[in-house]
């Protein structure tokens, strides 16, 4: 997760709602099982992003900055 871009991780998440619904509507188990998972991976990356902020903005507030 090396990827500091935020939006990456709804990206991830909007894509893989998608191949779940597709999936779901043409009963193609593991294309809806690949979008499930990509969905929750999209909400890792953006999680992990929110708390590599919060870090920055911690260590920020500690230095007076």
């Amino acid at each position: 997760m090396s990827d500091d871009n935020p939006l990456a991780g709804k990206g991830d998440q909007a894509a893989g709602k998608a191949k779940e619904a597709v999936g779901n509507l043409t009963g193609d188990e593991d294309l809806e099982a690949e979008g499930k998972g990509q969905h929750a991976g999209g909400k890792v990356h953006e999680a992990a992003h929110d708390v590599k902020e919060k870090g920055k903005d911690l260590i920020d507030k500690v230095k007076g900055d």
